[in-house]
């Protein structure tokens, strides 16, 4: 508005022509916003529908008249009051009409009526943007253009309006009494507030008159203002980044990287956080191979984990590249990479004396000179796996065991190699520990009684030992009070008299596993009338197992959650379907029992025969 009443605002088709070619700078004395983004407030009541429509001549007349009386003015001050002032105004409105006055002013020159009403002093403005809170603009922003004048420029005809409507702009409508009422008590004072005026006809503005709102778009807008418009929660990406790396956290690396960071931008620098490269888990990609090891190595050197189980195309190069790279590396996990060496393992012991992690399970290659390294460079480590490694013996665990005195888990599988000199160095060097497992190692009762020091043992797999005794497993049970977990599976020399010391003596075991043990049902009823702790039995392939064994352990411990009869041939369905029924708290395990569990589980998941007929 400011524009085209400054002085120079004459030929108003002519500067606009030129406006459109080229931008010229404001000559205006109002540099401040639009004034159609304000809220002009004043104490008179609505000129709505006040003035008849008169001629055009006497509008031309009295619209001559404002602009002269503009261009009288000297000074800056004198123009803006005469542009705020109802008073001045009420020239060119009394006795003209509405219509008649803005037939001969365009309307970029005069908007509505309403744009004109406030006090007499020059008030504060305040801007709504759409959505928002009431808020101070204090940088100016682009003059939207009028609605009407864009139908004119385009060239279409205007449709037939009412008198009172018709050359009027498209203007912001103004919200209801009980919106403008609620928008004054938020604003806690910033918007304006009516004033007397000597000029107006009342003293209170009414509550569509003392609020006028007008949406901007984000362009149009500052950057300050985009910061204050309020967030729109339901789109994610409005989510803190905490929270959807927290979600992100749940997506493998190959989800991560060839779904979710295809999104968007954002979401790609999300996936690239630090954090998702700290544990990296490669493990079953048969495309990884070497270089992209080596370009985790370059550009993530904070790597704390990595696990690449059955990455057959992974070589010494990648592993050891990583590994020099990635000095705070703590767990290290290679199951079935038969093409590793002991130069990958050895490469790690050396570059990463943080670590406490080593599974490499099935690796035919690796010997005892890997172990020697890790006993010699990474005394936290706490957990370590070598099963079926057929080439490691007790020379290399010897050393890892007098080097590593923190050793928590040592597991060995079918390491035929590794006799009771093993058991006995981890015994008296490896106070710690508390798993320990030798299944099908060349280990007699003569070595499995030194376990006997570890005081911390609680859990003990000896499953397949050729030369286990009887007097060996109770005098362990009694000595490693801490015992939660025995697996005694595959072992024909165990029988009643065993697992009745153990059902009496072990007062901390929960789970007890005599697969294919020499058993009978004195053993099931002597573990539920001795023992109240033991929740965990598996009894399968035990031919001697009844009905009775099986009933008498239901009924009469109250510990029991599990009981494993799979193979159990003198055990009948029809007994076991009526303990279902009778103690539904125990799981009892049987063919036709799992195959009911699994069926009614691929129900809940929504298989049906048809689908898989049809499949």
């Amino acid at each position: 508005m400011g524009h085209l009443l400054s002085k120079n605002g004459y030929c108003l088709k002519k500067r606009t022509r030129k406006l459109r070619k080229k931008k010229k700078r404001r000559n205006c004395f109002l540099r401040g916003p639009c004034m159609l983004c304000f809220i002009v407030r004043s104490t008179s009541e609505s000129l709505e529908d006040e003035f008849p429509c008169e001629s055009s001549s006497s509008a031309a007349v009295a619209a001559s008249k404002l602009a002269e009386r503009y261009v009288s003015l000297s000074s800056p001050e004198d123009c803006a009051r005469f542009l705020l002032s109802p008073g001045e105004l009420a020239v060119g409105w009394e006795g003209q009409g509405r219509r008649s006055l803005l037939t001969a002013v365009p309307a970029k020159l005069i908007g509505a009526p309403a744009l004109f009403r406030c006090s007499a002093d020059y008030s504060e403005m305040v801007c709504k943007r759409k959505c928002g809170e009431p808020r101070r603009c204090t940088a100016p922003c682009k003059q939207p253009r009028c609605t009407f004048h864009e139908a004119a420029e385009e060239g279409g005809e205007e449709k037939p309006a009412s008198a009172g409507q018709r050359l009027l702009p498209q203007l912001c409508p103004l919200p209801s009494s009980s919106s403008a009422s609620s928008s004054e008590e938020d604003s806690s004072g910033v918007g304006l507030q009516a004033t007397d005026s000597g000029d107006s006809p009342s003293s209170s503005a009414t509550p569509e008159s003392s609020s006028f709102s007008c949406p901007l778009s984000q362009s149009e807008g500052s950057d300050e203002g985009k910061n204050t418009e309020s967030t729109d929660t339901s789109r994610i990406n409005h989510l803190p980044s905490s929270i959807l790396l927290k979600v992100f956290s749940h997506l493998s690396v190959k989800e991560r990287c060839l779904s979710a960071s295809l999104v968007c931008k954002y979401w790609r620098d999300l996936c690239l956080d630090f954090q998702f490269w700290k544990q990296i888990d490669l493990s079953g990609l048969q495309q990884v191979k070497d270089d992209l090891l080596v370009k985790i190595a370059s550009r993530r050197q904070n790597v704390t984990e990595i696990n690449i189980s059955d990455c057959r195309n992974v070589q010494d190069h990648g592993v050891c590249t990583l590994a020099s790279h990635c000095p705070g590396l703590v767990k290290y996990t290679a199951y079935r990479c038969k093409q590793l060496s002991d130069l990958s393992l050895c490469t790690v012991a050396s570059h990463c004396p943080l670590l406490q992690k080593v599974h490499v399970g099935n690796q035919d290659k690796l010997t005892d000179q890997a172990l020697k390294q890790l006993g010699d460079h990474c005394p936290e480590l706490k957990d370590v796996h070598f099963g079926q490694c057929y080439n490691v013996s007790d020379e290399g665990l010897i050393a890892l065991a007098r080097g590593c005195p923190k050793l928590q888990r040592i597991y060995m599988q079918e390491n035929k190699l590794v006799t009771d000199r093993s058991v006995r160095a981890f015994a008296e060097h490896c106070p710690e520990l508390q798993f320990v497992g030798f299944m099908g190692c060349s280990v007699t009762s003569q070595g499995v009684i030194h376990l006997t020091r570890l005081r911390n043992l609680s859990s003990l797999d000896l499953r397949h030992i050729s030369e286990l005794n009887n007097e060996t497993v109770m005098e362990v049970v009694r000595k490693c009070r801490n015992l939660s977990s025995l697996n005694l599976c595959l072992n024909w020399s165990i029988n009643d008299r065993c697992v009745e010391i153990i059902a009496k003596e072990g007062r901390s075991l929960k789970e007890l596993y005599l697969v294919s043990c020499k058993i009978t049902d004195y053993a099931l009823i002597a573990i539920g009338q001795y023992s109240s702790t033991i929740e965990t039995v598996d009894a399968g392939w035990c031919k001697e197992i009844t009905d009775q064994g099986a009933t008498q352990i239901a009924k009469s411990s109250k510990s029991l959650r599990y009981l494993g009869l799979m193979r159990c041939d003198k055990v009948n369905e029809e007994t076991v379907e009526r303990l279902v029924l009778q103690y539904p708290h125990i799981v009892f395990s049987t063919v036709m029992q799992d195959c009911k569990r699994t069926l009614e589980r691929a129900y809940q998941m929504g298989w049906s025969p048809n689908t898989s007929t049809a499949s």
